[in-house]
C-alpha cells in the first residue's frame, strides 16, 4: 500500500481475523460464565470497535445487542477521553447517559493499546440474570419509570491498571439478587474481553500499527460501498410501514410505530415521525436500541454477504423524534425494549421495504410471550428461569419456511433454546411437554414457523413476571398472500387452586403450579395453494398441520396417508369453496 491503496486480499483477511477474534471471545464466555442465561442460552454478544468507538467486527450473537454497541463505546470515550490507559476496563449500561439499550445489558469495554497508542476496544454486551429493581430477573412489568427497573450504570472504571476496583465490585454485588451468578459472569466478561484485546493487539502489531489502523478504516469503507450498491438497486421513493401494540402494559390502547423509508440514489432515510408518544410502561426504545433495530431490519432484508459493521450504515439517516416511543425522554422505563418495541420497529421497516422490493419481503415473526419465574432454590440462593422453551415461530420468506421456534426476532435465532434435561437439574421444575404447535403456522407457499406447545410443573412458590405480546391479536403477519400465524395463549394452574389466565404484563406471586403456553405462530409467505403437496403431507406427518387444515388452507386432499393428486388438483382448480 505504498501508494495509499489497500490490498483487497489483505483487507478480506483482516476482516476475517477480526470476526474470528469476536467468535473466540464468545467461546470463552460460554465456557466460563456461571449463569444459564450465558452458558446455555448465549444471551450476550461480542464486538470490536476502532479507536473512535465505531464497530468494525462482531460475532453472530444477539444482533439487537451489537447494532447499537458503538453508542456505548463512544459514551465511554466521551466520559474518560485521554485518561484511558492500558490494563483498564470499563462497565456501563444506562440508556440515557451511557449509550445503553436497556439496563440489564451490561457492557464491558477494554481498550487495546499497541506501542502506547489506543487502537481499538474489545467489548461484550451481556444480559445479566438480575440487576435489582422491582422484580427479580431484570424485567419489572409494573415499572412506570426507569428507577423501578434496577441499578443504572454510567460509564465506570471497573479495572484500574489491572486491578479490580473492589468498591465498585461490592456495589454491584449488593444490588443484585443473584450475586452467585454475577460474580462469575463479570469475571467471564473481563476474561473474554482480555482475550479479544490481546489478539487484536497481536494482529495489529503483525500488520504494523499504522497499516492495521488503515485496514480497519478500509473495512468500514468497504461495508459502506456494499450497502450503497444495494440501496441504489431500489427505486427512488418513500415507502411506509407500521406495526403496533394494543396495550401500554397497564391498559388497552392503540400504539402505532410508523416508519417512512425514503430511498434517494444510494442513500436512505428512515423516519419514525408519527409514531406514538412515549408510554407509561417499559416498552419504550432507547435511541441506541432504535438504531440497532433499524440496522437489524436492514441486515436481514438485504444480501447477507454485506458486512455487518457501522460502516455499513453510514448512508442511512434515522429520524427518531424525541419524546416518542422510539426515543423517550427520561425517566421513561424501557427494560422491555430489546424485545418490544424492537420487534415492532423491525416489522415496520420490513413492511416499508417490501413495497420497494417485494421479492425480498419477509412475513412477520410471532412475538415471544413467555414469563420469567424466580424463587429460592434448595441452596438458599435466588434462581431466575426464563421460559424460552415456549418461543414463537419465525416468519417465512420466498424460498424458505419460517423457523419452527426462535429466541425472538431481536436475536434472529441467535438466542439458543436450552436443553430441557439441564434445566430440570438447575431449577425446581419438571417438563410435561415441549413440542411444536399444530395448526398455528401461517399458511403459505412457504409456511410460517409453528411455535412451541410447552408445559412445565414448577415445584416451588415463585414470582412470575409476565411480559409479552401475541395473546390478544395475531403478530406473525402473512405476506404476499400468506396467512397470519395463530395467536398465543397461557394458563397457570396453582397446585392449591383453580387455573388462571395471567395478565399480558404484570407480577404475581404464585404457589407451586403448572405453566402451560401455546406460543404465537409465524406468518406465511405466498399463496398456500402454491405449496408443494408433498410438503403439506410432510407437515401433516410431523404434526404441524392437521388433515383438516391441509384441505381447508392448502387444498390438499389426503387419502390413506398419501396425497390424492387428482382430487388435490381438482380442489385447487375449483378454488377454496
Amino acid at each position: 500500500m505504498s501508494d495509499g491503496t489497500l490490498d483487497a486480499v489483505t483487507l478480506a483477511l483482516v476482516q476475517n481475523r477480526l470476526d474470528h477474534i469476536t467468535k473466540q471471545m464468545g467461546w470463552v464466555m460460554t465456557r466460563t460464565a456461571r449463569s444459564p442465561i450465558f452458558n446455555h442460552a448465549h444471551d450476550f454478544s461480542c464486538y470490536l470497535t476502532d479507536r473512535t468507538g465505531t464497530i468494525v467486527a462482531q460475532a453472530d450473537g444477539i444482533p439487537i445487542h451489537t447494532g447499537g454497541g458503538g453508542f456505548a463505546a463512544r459514551a465511554l470515550i466521551a466520559a474518560f477521553g485521554d485518561t484511558i490507559v492500558e490494563e483498564d476496563a470499563y462497565l456501563l449500561s444506562d440508556p440515557y447517559v451511557a449509550g445503553g439499550n436497556h439496563l440489564p445489558d451490561w457492557v464491558i469495554l477494554r481498550p487495546v493499546f499497541c506501542d502506547g497508542t489506543l487502537t481499538a476496544f474489545s467489548c461484550i454486551r451481556a444480559h445479566q440474570s438480575d440487576i435489582g429493581g422491582g422484580a427479580a430477573g431484570t424485567y419489572n412489568p409494573e415499572a412506570e419509570e426507569i428507577f423501578h427497573e434496577g441499578i443504572r450504570l454510567p460509564p465506570l472504571k471497573l479495572v484500574d491498571r489491572g486491578e479490580i476496583r473492589e468498591d465498585v465490585w461490592k456495589l454491584l454485588m449488593i444490588n443484585c439478587r443473584t450475586p452467585h451468578y454475577l460474580d462469575g459472569d463479570l469475571r467471564a466478561m473481563l476474561g473474554a474481553t482480555r482475550i479479544g484485546a490481546e489478539q487484536v493487539a497481536e494482529h495489529l502489531t503483525e500488520l504494523g500499527v499504522a497499516q492495521g489502523l488503515a485496514y480497519m478504516d478500509g473495512i468500514l469503507d468497504h461495508a459502506d460501498k456494499r450497502l450503497r450498491v444495494a440501496i441504489a438497486d431500489l427505486p427512488d421513493g418513500t415507502y411506509k410501514g407500521e406495526d403496533r401494540f394494543d396495550n401500554d402494559c397497564f391498559e388497552p390502547m392503540d400504539i402505532p410505530i410508523k416508519a417512512a423509508v425514503t430511498v434517494k440514489g444510494d442513500a436512505m432515510t428512515i423516519d419514525f415521525t408519527g409514531s406514538h408518544e412515549q408510554i407509561r410502561g417499559f416498552k419504550n426504545s432507547s435511541f441506541a436500541n432504535t438504531y440497532s433495530s433499524v440496522y437489524m431490519a436492514l441486515s436481514a432484508f438485504f444480501d447477507p454477504a454485506i458486512p455487518r459493521n457501522e460502516g455499513t450504515y453510514r448512508n442511512v439517516e434515522i429520524v427518531a423524534p424525541e419524546g416518542t416511543i422510539v426515543n423517550p425522554r427520561p425517566p421513561a422505563p424501557m427494560t422491555m425494549n430489546t424485545v418490544f418495541p424492537a420487534c415492532e420497529i423491525i416489522h415496520a421497516v420490513w413492511r416499508a421495504l417490501s413495497k420497494a422490493d417485494p421479492d425480498r419481503s419477509c412475513a412477520g415473526w410471532g412475538k415471544n410471550a413467555f414469563p420469567i419465574t424466580s424463587g429460592l432454590g434448595e441452596d438458599g440462593n435466588t434462581f431466575v428461569m426464563y421460559h424460552w422453551f415456549g418461543s414463537s415461530g419465525g416468519g417465512a420468506v420466498d424460498g424458505r419456511d419460517g423457523f419452527p421456534q426462535q429466541g425472538g426476532l431481536n436475536s434472529l435465532c441467535g438466542l439458543r433454546i436450552p436443553n430441557a434435561e439441564s434445566f430440570e437439574q438447575l431449577f425446581p421444575i419438571r417438563f410435561v411437554r415441549q413440542e411444536l404447535r399444530r395448526d398455528a403456522a401461517g399458511a403459505g407457499k412457504f409456511r410460517g414457523g409453528a411455535g412451541g406447545d410447552y408445559a412445565v410443573d414448577i415445584f416451588a412458590p415463585v414470582q412470575y413476571a409476565f411480559r409479552g405480546e401475541g395473546y390478544s391479536m395475531p403478530t406473525g403477519f402473512g405476506m404476499d398472500g400468506g396467512g397470519d400465524g395463530a395467536m398465543g395463549s397461557m394458563k397457570v394452574t396453582p397446585e392449591d387452586g383453580d387455573a388462571m389466565i395471567p395478565p399480558t404484563y404484570g407480577v404475581r406471586h404464585i404457589a407451586p403450579s403448572r405453566l402451560e403456553m401455546l406460543a404465537p405462530g409465524g406468518g406465511g409467505w405466498g399463496d398456500p395453494y402454491e405449496r408443494d403437496p408433498a410438503l403439506v403431507l410432510g407437515d401433516v406427518k410431523d404434526g404441524i398441520v392437521s388433515p383438516e387444515k391441509a384441505l381447508a388452507e392448502y387444498g390438499v386432499v389426503l387419502k390413506d396417508g398419501a396425497v390424492d393428486l387428482a382430487a388435490t388438483e381438482q380442489r385447487r382448480t375449483n378454488g377454496r369453496t
